[in-house]
């Protein structure tokens, strides 16, 4: 059974920092490329960084020198690590695991990120 498990969402004021995490099981993570998507009230999900199982990384412009994805591939976990928070980060983020070469695509069930004053 594959689970998607996400943890780390909350409260931050503007300008803070927080740190999300998702860790995977039941799939050899390894192979996964590894994403993190948000999904604000209103608006569509969209992509806010990605890594590869070759540890290629990619960011949304929106994102790009606040938050760092990493992966630990000894823990089965993939780390957001979002600084210099703005009240438009504010979102449910998600964490997806694909493997297009076998079409597995699993989501987790998302963590909420609040950034306000």
């Amino acid at each position: 059974q594959v689970r998607i498990v996400e943890s780390g969402g909350g409260l931050v004021q503007p300008g803070g920092s927080l740190r999300l995490s998702c860790a995977a099981s039941g799939i050899i993570f390894r192979m996964y490329d590894m994403g993190w998507y948000r999904q604000a009230p209103g608006k569509q999900r969209e992509l806010a960084a990605i890594i590869s199982s070759g540890d290629r990384t990619n960011y949304a412009d929106s994102v790009k020198g606040r938050f760092t994805i990493s992966r630990d591939n000894a823990k089965n976990t993939v780390y957001l690590q979002m600084n210099s928070l703005k009240p438009e980060d504010t979102a449910v983020y998600y964490c997806n695991a694909v493997r297009r070469v076998i079409d597995r695509d699993y989501w987790g069930q998302g963590t909420q990120v609040t950034v306000s004053s």
